[in-house]
């Protein structure tokens, strides 16, 4: 049971002889409940094997999914309880200045899923929307209207949408300003042999790259409020040399060029990328060419 959460305990009774409460019904109930729940939690851990009996105590036994029989002795007489226990959610609150306040509190940019986590209502959510206070970037993304304008607002999807996805080729290099190409879809890398499950409300294309080489020249930075994944410049020029069957020699040559330029991004930075991606060879002769 989580902290959060509320068991709320309802009792039904059954008496199989006409008994009277006896005065200490209520201790023995929890006697009962807290060994089952003990018993429960040793024998998930392996240290309890054998059925156990408590001897005069009030003994448990499962019922139904979600409930639980408890039979208390009172002499010659047998009275047993149905404990059926519901696991509620908390309240979540619809007040509009507390839900203005938490999305102020995690950088201006929230999915629907993590602000009912933190105990705000969709009512609000909506409400909100509706006012114009804030913005619906895509399915079940939203940022503060005061916030302005993101700068790179289809990466604030994908920083909110797809956290494990890292940016790459033409969208890394759109990102540190190297290259005049203007993606028609944003490049993500994923790890070669894993499941991405990427489903966006923005057109994307998605790489997959070698495990062993995957964090190599990977960079967090903060868009919108939310850390996302891009490959440094370095690593960016090297895999467009890469994939240059598939973007174009012209476009890793410009990339190369603005990289010197502009990010003063040295050969041996190029060269250490080029040796781990096995394109040395194919790079060497433009790097010289530079110098």
């Amino acid at each position: 049971m989580r902290p959060c959460d509320t068991a709320v305990v309802h009792v039904s009774v059954s008496s199989m002889c006409h008994v009277q409460t006896a005065p200490n019904t209520e201790r023995s109930f929890r006697m009962c409940w807290s060994r089952t729940v003990e018993r429960r939690r040793r024998i998930a851990a392996g240290s309890l094997r054998q059925r156990q009996t408590w001897g005069d105590a009030p003994r448990c036994s499962t019922g139904a999914k979600g409930s639980e029989m408890a039979t208390l002795m009172t002499g010659n007489k047998r009275t047993t309880y149905n404990i059926v226990v519901l696991i509620l959610p908390t309240m979540k609150t619809r007040d509009l200045e507390t839900a203005l306040k938490t999305f102020r509190d995690k950088g201006g940019t929230l999915r629907t899923r993590d602000l009912v986590a933190l105990g705000v209502h969709t009512d609000a959510l909506y409400a909100l929307r509706d006012g114009g206070q804030i913005v619906e970037l895509g399915r079940g993304l939203y940022r503060l209207a005061e916030a302005g304008e993101a700068e790179h607002p289809d990466l604030a999807v994908v920083a909110a949408r797809a956290p494990n996805a890292a940016v790459c080729l033409i969208s890394a290099l759109s990102y540190h300003g190297i290259t005049t190409q203007i993606p028609s879809s944003v490049h993500l890398a994923v790890p070669r042999g894993s499941y991405h499950g990427i489903k966006l409300s923005i057109p994307v294309t998605v790489y997959r790259f070698d495990p062993k080489t995957f964090s190599e020249g990977l960079e967090t930075h903060r868009i919108g409020g939310m850390p996302l994944k891009i490959y440094s410049a370095a690593r960016a020029v090297v895999d467009c040399f890469k994939f240059r069957n598939k973007l174009g020699l012209d476009v890793a040559l410009e990339a190369l060029r603005l990289a010197r330029q502009r990010k003063r991004v040295q050969n041996r930075e190029l060269l250490h990328y080029a040796r781990l991606l096995r394109v040395e060879n194919p790079m060497s002769p433009y790097l010289q060419a530079i110098e």
